[in-house]
């Protein structure tokens, strides 16, 4: 197993949960905890209030308590039996709801509601207010030293209980918990809604995503706005991708049928060739006693039959890798150097050619070498071919001339030959067009027409000046331009595949 199907089974594998259903989830849990968290620091708050309250009441009481807690101090440290019942009842009267307990140097003397006899309290030091717990209550108190007296110091202590502030929070926490209860089902069933309301648009781009054809000229636009950032965000990204696809598509089916096309004209034009050259080895041998001369005469056609083979396989291959080239391979050319490098090669080639080249200043385009490499060579090589001299040597003069003007870049191929006729002119740039003395394999101009449309460029035959000679001029842009020429708003890829009588010239 590859790892493509591994990464696909574990995907299946995986449990899957629609996006709405994770967001009601995601709500429904999120809520309770939020409603939780935040009723616990409104009772936190609650309940400091409420203890802030009760403790500056209580220390309230306390003040308006240690007067009669001291003259109870006094008329104990003076023995004074009927002073003692009176302060004392006066005090406990002062208390009303309130715990006191007044520590004498002869006894605490106590009443109200507060801790047990046996609790310990905090330090007299200890003014409060301070929480006292004992059998599961809690109280809260104030302390006031009383002063000294004999025996000891005296201490007024008051409580108050927290039932009252601890009914409250208990109270607030209920509420806490029965609203986060009820929480749980709205918030989940309002999450839903949302996500159902958020993945609308999510649902939409899917169904148009589903409803895509490959082969679908017509088909609808797979992005609309939605007002979500997110969504359009995704959307643009998948109409680019189905932009890319359908571009890598079409580059794969014309792949296809160059291919195909390549395959059927290689059957079609090798067929001539290949059958004379069986017609003449069976002469070969079936008449073993041909004289020299004849048996050189069918060598002859043989070898020329061979090179035809040849010639027609590598311009077939170049029409095609034309067909399949691609303007993102494009690079900054020196048309100058690159004429200078196909002159050479061309004289050594034909060592009696004459084969000039003037280029006064640099040529720079936006192009394919090899491509340009190509242009140059196939019109040289006719020009060589068709543009023999005059002269008793019959060698070719061939003029190259490199310049550039408002119009763009100009390559202009020159021969002294007997020129193209006008109403031919048109009609060189197809495939499969020679003449009858031509060794080639009438692919040549259209190698060089190919290219030219490659390059978005223009290229017409006219005369040499100033003999009836031939000149080839081809005039491509210096940059390549943003936005395409043609009519259709595309480079041909056509040159192989589309029959010879519909190939459009260039002009």
């Amino acid at each position: 197993m590859t790892v493509h199907e591994e990464r696909a089974a574990t995907a299946r594998r995986r449990p899957t949960m629609r996006l709405s259903t994770r967001i009601a989830l995601a709500v429904g849990v999120l809520v309770p905890l939020l409603v939780i968290a935040a009723g616990t620091l409104v009772v936190r708050w609650v309940t400091a209030d409420v203890t802030q309250r009760q403790d500056a009441a209580l220390r309230q009481r306390a003040d308006h308590l240690a007067p009669d807690a001291r003259a109870l101090l006094r008329a104990v440290e003076n023995d004074r039996e009927n002073a003692v019942r009176a302060r004392e009842n006066k005090l406990l009267d002062g208390a009303l709801d309130l715990g006191v307990r007044v520590e004498l140097p002869g006894g605490p003397v106590s009443a109200g509601p507060q801790p047990p006899p046996d609790v310990k309290l905090p330090d007299s030091r200890h003014r409060g207010p301070v929480t006292v717990r004992a059998d599961g209550k809690a109280w809260r108190m104030v302390t006031r030293p009383l002063g000294a007296a004999r025996g000891g110091a005296g201490t007024l202590r008051v409580f108050e209980p927290t039932t009252e502030t601890d009914a409250r929070t208990a109270l607030l926490r209920r509420r806490v918990l029965v609203v986060a209860a009820f929480a749980v089902p709205i918030s989940a069933l309002a999450g839903l809604a949302v996500g159902a309301g958020a993945t609308r648009s999510l649902r939409a781009l899917g169904r148009r995503a589903a409803a895509i054809e490959p082969d679908d000229e017509a088909r609808p636009d797979v992005h609309l706005p939605s007002g979500v950032a997110e969504v359009d965000d995704l959307g643009r990204t998948l109409a680019a991708v189905l932009g890319r696809y359908d571009t890598q598509t079409a580059r794969t089916r014309e792949a296809l049928e160059t291919a195909r096309a390549f395959a059927a004209t290689v059957d079609h034009e090798l067929r001539g060739p290949l059958t004379g050259i069986r017609t003449d080895l069976d002469v070969l041998a079936a008449y073993p006693d041909l004289t020299p001369a004849e048996r050189a005469e069918i060598l002859g056609d043989l070898t020329a039959g061979q090179e035809r083979i040849l010639s027609l396989l590598a311009s077939l291959r170049a029409l095609a890798q034309g067909d399949l080239a691609d303007e993102q391979a494009f690079e900054r050319v020196d048309l100058g150097e690159l004429a200078h490098e196909a002159a050479r090669d061309a004289r050594m080639r034909h060592p009696g050619a004459d084969v000039v080249v003037s280029a006064p200043q640099e040529v720079r385009v936006d192009g394919l070498r090899p491509g340009l490499r190509l242009l140059l060579d196939n019109l040289i090589g006719n020009a060589l071919v068709h543009g023999r001299g005059r002269g008793p040597d019959g060698a070719a003069s061939i003029r190259i001339g490199v310049d550039i003007d408002a119009g763009g870049a100009r390559i202009r191929v020159d021969d002294d030959g007997p020129g193209i006729p006008v109403e031919r002119r048109e009609e060189v740039f197809e495939r499969f067009r020679r003449g009858s003395d031509s060794p080639g394999a009438g692919l040549g101009l259209t190698l060089v027409a190919q290219q030219v449309a490659l390059h978005r460029g223009q290229v017409c035959v006219g005369t040499a000046p100033p003999g009836p000679g031939t000149r080839v001029e081809v005039l491509l842009p210096v940059r390549r331009p943003h936005e395409p020429t043609g009519e259709t708003g595309e480079i041909r890829h056509d040159w192989l595949t589309r029959e010879p009588a519909e190939t459009a010239p260039q002009e």
